[in-house]
């Protein structure tokens, strides 16, 4: 069986985790960084994902917030940028066949 993950935060980090925790506007980073306290404070990564959260989750996920969050701080727990589903419609861009700047007539 594998080992817990041992996880100690410095104080700066505890206090800007808790900061996370409590004031950060989404709620993604304040679910992320409840995860890594928890971890933290003892318990399983495993126990964490399936239990401790909104919602369940895979371990490995919440192992790479832990990662992210030692490697970059705070911004390594938010979604990068290019992530997630793209759009399907593009109100900026010509319809199939229209040029731009022509109207669309609708009947």
């Amino acid at each position: 069986m594998a080992q817990a993950r041992q996880l100690t935060l410095t104080d700066e980090q505890y206090r800007d985790l808790l900061d996370c925790r409590e004031h950060h506007p989404k709620a993604y980073m304040r679910e992320k960084a409840a995860a890594i306290l928890k971890v933290a404070a003892g318990q399983a990564v495993r126990q964490v994902a399936a239990h401790g959260l909104l919602r369940p989750r895979q371990p490995k996920p919440v192992g790479r917030w832990i990662d992210r969050y030692l490697a970059q701080g705070r911004a390594g727990l938010l979604v990068r940028t290019g992530r997630g589903r793209k759009p399907a419609f593009f109100p900026s861009q010509p319809r199939r066949g229209q040029k731009r700047g022509a109207r669309a007539i609708i009947s």
